[in-house]
């Protein structure tokens, strides 16, 4: 494949992939038009528009195709410009906020902006999200550099390539490779630059439609089959990457502790003869251990530069 998609097969192309492109196009400088990476902000990490250079941002609902985010910490608009490092420019583009399957959205219509990117010329894209951590040896702020994932919803009837094939790329794409090396690598080395290689780890992303956190149950089951940390999203949108030929960094930053515990014994309490208040004390406490989005945006607020820092050092030292 060649780096660039050209106009005959964006032709091959549902309508509203050419549409969307032309609109966008319209809108933008020529040295801009065709970014050579694409960065998917997750959820509290939309922050990262605010460092792009010579930004142009264009608001989702005026995109052919586009739908708009829903979710507190999302932004429903393309930002295109550079990300500037050591006199080094690079175009790219940010979707700064994502389209969940929880929010109603088809697994096709999560992916668009990541296909949009690459009809618009991306040759690689840096896909970040928020995730709830099934390792308790990770504190909450550690960053992961994803080396596999595990897509319950992917795995069965939600996966985005169902359908109609895409142009881009094969009708049976191989996830065994999804996640480029290199691209981790560099990550580390930024990791090692900034002095935070101890908040840095690698490892598997469980993927699950949401919006529930998980039960505890279910976080066990995840943490058996091998899973380090939990979201969701990220998962359909490598899918697709992948499918059209884009060379796929993915990070996740840990902005919570998954409640993997042991349940409070109710027989044993009877038995005790406890009081109902002390039953009541006791559960107010084990509740507050629960996962929520406040949480998931104020760490991803502290975070943030971090991950920011990150990314820029990976797009401007590595050639794709």
């Amino acid at each position: 494949m060649s780096n660039y998609i050209t106009e005959e097969q964006l032709s091959q192309l549902p309508r509203e992939y050419g549409d969307a492109v032309d609109s966008i196009r319209k809108r933008l400088p020529a040295e801009l038009s065709k970014p050579d990476w694409g960065i998917v902000c997750g959820s509290g990490l939309s922050g990262l528009g605010d460092h792009i250079v010579d930004k142009v941002a264009i608001d989702y609902d005026s995109i052919p195709g586009f739908s708009n985010s829903t979710v507190q910490g999302h932004k429903s608009s393309l930002a295109f410009g550079y990300l500037v490092s050591d006199q080094k420019r690079v175009p790219i583009v940010a979707a700064l906020g994502r389209f969940h399957l929880y929010e109603g959205h088809s697994p096709q219509t999560a992916v668009f902006p990541v296909r949009v990117m690459r009809c618009l010329g991306a040759k690689a894209v840096v896909v970040t999200n928020a995730a709830g951590g099934l390792r308790h040896d990770w504190e909450v702020g550690t960053i992961m550099g994803m080396h596999d994932h595990i897509g319950l919803p992917s795995l069965t009837a939600l996966n985005p390539l169902i359908g109609p094939s895409f142009a881009l790329g094969p009708r049976f794409p191989s996830m065994s490779d999804a996640y480029d090396p290199l691209f981790r690598v560099q990550m580390f080395k930024a990791a090692k630059s900034l002095g935070i290689s101890h908040r840095v780890q690698s490892g598997i992303y469980v993927f699950l439609t949401g919006p529930t956190y998980e039960s505890r149950a279910e976080s066990k089951f995840l943490r058996q089959i091998g899973a380090d940390a939990v979201g969701m999203s990220t998962v359909p949108e490598v899918i697709a990457a992948r499918q059209s030929g884009m060379r796929v960094l993915a990070i996740s930053l840990i902005t919570n502790q998954v409640v993997i515990k042991d349940y409070f014994d109710a027989k044993a309490a009877a038995e005790q003869d406890i009081s109902l208040e002390e039953v009541e004390r006791i559960t107010t406490e084990d509740s507050k251990e629960a996962a929520n989005h406040e949480e998931v945006l104020e760490v991803g607020k502290l975070r943030a530069d971090d991950v920011r820092k990150m990314v820029e050092y990976v797009i401007c030292n590595t050639p794709v």
